[in-house]
């Protein structure tokens, strides 16, 4: 993934959150439908190779998905995340989510950020995917990112 793409995903997971935080509660009072299973570890075979810290966890491991959902009015889908930091001091979080249909097949992506988590603390966080998308749709973390946080 090209650096500027990253960045620019990045920022619209931080306006992402920040929209969410000074209207807390307003995504989730849309009605939603359960749409695949919540899983961070995606197909057999698939899962990234996650190489412990020498201070904690590894990123992957912090992050699991807690809830996949597919909004009923717009049909776009959702996933909503559980974050743990597992290294020794306090970090930043960028999640990439992938919403797959039945077949396997992409048919959207999702980011979330989380700033500034305090180590052993748990964050809550969603990664929402743009575009209509089929029932059955289920979602998968497909990189975690996680750094020393500055603030």
């Amino acid at each position: 993934m090209g650096g500027g793409l990253l960045a620019a995903t990045a920022v619209a997971a931080l306006v992402y959150t920040a929209m969410d935080r000074a209207a807390p509660g307003s995504l989730e009072s849309l009605p939603s439908r359960s749409a695949g299973t919540p899983s961070a570890e995606g197909l057999p075979g698939e899962d990234p190779v996650a190489e412990p810290s020498a201070t904690g966890t590894a990123p992957e491991e912090d992050v699991r998905i807690t809830k996949c959902t597919v909004d009923s009015l717009t049909n776009w889908p959702a996933a909503e995340l559980r974050v743990v930091n597992g290294s020794g001091s306090p970090a930043d979080y960028v999640v990439t989510v992938e919403f797959v249909d039945k077949d396997g097949t992409r048919v959207a992506d999702g980011i979330a950020a989380v700033l500034a988590l305090d180590a052993g603390k748990v964050a809550k966080e969603k990664a929402q995917g743009l575009g209509d998308v089929p029932r059955g749709t289920e979602c998968r973390i497909t990189e975690v990112t996680r750094t020393v946080s500055d603030g």
